[in-house]
């Protein structure tokens, strides 16, 4: 980015047109880069006089220097000098008291005097005196990223990330609508998404992405167009995209138009870095769940939700894992098929009263959704949103994840019930032995959906169904006074596990022997 005092724009017809560098600005760029490598171990000052003197021969002087603002961020300058200036100047001056400087042969004395005490030359302390000034700092090294392509193509995209700064609305289609989305979300801009039915004969998505800028919030600010400016990195790497800018040009609203037949290129592309949530909260809120034993996996950016011709992208989307790895919603089958069940998740924080407004009619469009809305009590619109039939939670500062969990977990008990009323009232596995956990899993349930279940060829042994052929058989095979990791490597042969709840059906109890182990013996 460069800075606004840098921009060039056309005003022309009433629009906001960039000024952007073209291949004959090529060897321009090629003789600021040379005028840099020229000029290393130079003082600024020197550097600043030949770039001066190449924006007199320039088409416009803007041009030289938004090049040069581009290359000093690789330049390193810093100050020569023998000793600190500060020091020098203090001793200096403190000579300069003792003489009385009036004349110039009074000024050499006290230079003279000032150089002894730091065992400098009078030349020496004379140069020193001020090489912290900036215009005398020395360019030390300068490492340029760019070639003069490169250096023209990052100047046009500076030149339109500035153009952005302004902004208060921005259009885009693109033919990467996932990364544009993502990109937007990390950089906590307000948007929505609607369905335009284009399709152009070209790659670009027919959702155009509408992004809010400043003037919805209650001042513009800096920190926004800035953030307009970055999400532009992201639009210019995908093939094809367009995107269509409202521009408040000091009062008055112009349109700005960029396409990526426009020469924005994304030279050494880097990825749109992450940055911090406006109020934290959603990055708070994801953190803490991580570390609950819920049997729900919490998604990031989970797939949109078509609202009618707009699209909604909640930022979370809850997933029911029960234990075993089954999900619930299945049907009765036993197949080993498992439907999935997802809740999605929606913080609605510090939100202007019209981006409210197009969330809640959002929400209104929003059909067969099973959502949880987590709002600001600020906003003042929790008893609206629960009477759209969905859950609402307020909340202040942070979204408490006790009362999130209260939520999900009622949903767990809505799900237990209605796998449960799916179920036969009797089951027949074909294995000898079989877990619960493993048969819930099979069926696509939670273990607790078993619960009232009848098993008629096997017995229930803890959370174990055995036949009673089996049983018997380990009756033969187990006996008093074996070892109980011989015990166990019988029950291993018939694939049960649960050995302490086996065992004790078969009326035993192990008899421990300090660490070296224990014996089987008959149960009092």
């Amino acid at each position: 980015m460069l800075t606004k005092d840098l921009l060039r724009v056309s005003r022309a017809g009433g629009g906001y047109h960039p000024q952007f560098a073209g291949r004959e600005h090529r060897p321009l760029a090629a003789r600021v880069i040379g005028t840099y490598q020229g000029h290393v171990e130079k003082p600024r000052e020197d550097l600043e006089t030949a770039l001066t003197d190449l924006e007199r021969d320039a088409e416009h002087f803007k041009l030289v220097r938004g090049f040069s603002a581009l290359l000093e961020r690789d330049a390193i300058f810093e100050t020569d000098a023998a000793v600190e200036p500060e020091r020098a100047r203090k001793a200096t001056f403190e000579a300069a008291e003792a003489v009385g400087v009036v004349t110039e042969d009074e000024r050499a004395m006290a230079l003279e005097r000032g150089a002894e005490g730091l065992d400098l030359s009078a030349d020496d302390l004379e140069r020193t005196l001020y090489a912290d000034l900036e215009e005398r700092q020395v360019l030390t090294a300068v490492e340029p990223r760019w070639d003069p392509d490169g250096l023209v193509a990052q100047y046009n995209l500076s030149m339109a990330q500035t153009a952005l700064f302004d902004a208060t609305e921005l259009r885009v289609r693109s033919s990467d609508p996932k990364a544009l989305v993502s990109a937007i979300k990390r950089l906590r801009l307000m948007y929505e998404i609607r369905r335009t039915g284009e399709t152009d004969g070209t790659a670009l998505s027919d959702r155009e992405v509408i992004v809010t800028g400043p003037t919805h919030l209650f001042r513009a600010t800096r920190r926004y167009g800035t953030r307009f400016a970055r999400l532009l990195r992201t639009v210019a790497k995908a093939d094809e995209w367009s995107l269509e800018a409202t521009i408040d040009d000091r009062g008055t609203e112009r349109t700005l138009t960029l396409s990526d037949e426009d020469p924005v290129r994304v030279p050494n592309a880097e990825p749109v870095a992450d940055v911090s949530f406006d109020s934290g909260v959603e990055a708070d809120f994801a953190a803490r769940f991580s570390n609950l034993d819920l049997d729900w996996d919490l998604v990031r950016e989970p797939e949109p939700l078509a609202t009618g011709t707009r699209v909604m992208i909640p930022d979370f989307a809850f997933d029911y894992r029960p234990a075993g790895g089954a999900r619930s919603g299945s049907s009765d089958s036993s197949d080993g098929e498992h439907g999935e069940f997802r809740v999605f998740f929606e913080i609605m924080g510090f939100w202007t009263p019209e981006y409210v407004e197009k969330k809640l009619g959002q929400l209104a469009g929003l059909e067969d959704v099973e959502l949880i809305v987590a709002v600001d009590e600020s906003l003042g619109v929790g008893e609206e949103i629960a009477a759209r039939d969905f859950r609402a939670i307020p909340y202040t500062g942070t979204v408490r994840l006790k009362d999130v969990a209260d939520v999900l977990r009622e949903y767990e008990r809505q799900l237990v019930a209605e796998s449960a009323a799916a179920l036969p009232d009797e089951l027949c596995p074909d294995e000898d032995v079989v877990s619960l956990e493993a048969l819930a899993a099979r069926r696509g349930v939670s273990e607790d959906a078993l619960a009232d279940v009848s098993f008629p060829e096997h017995e229930l042994v803890g959370r174990t169904l055995v036949r009673p052929a089996v049983l018997e058989s380990l009756a033969d095979e187990i006996e008093t006074g074996i070892s109980l990791s011989a015990a166990e490597a019988t029950l291993e042969a018939y694939e049960i596990s649960d050995s302490s709840a086996i065992l004790a059906e078969l009326g035993y109890r192990v008899e421990w022997e300090g660490l070296a182990g224990g014996t089987l013996v008959e149960r009092d």
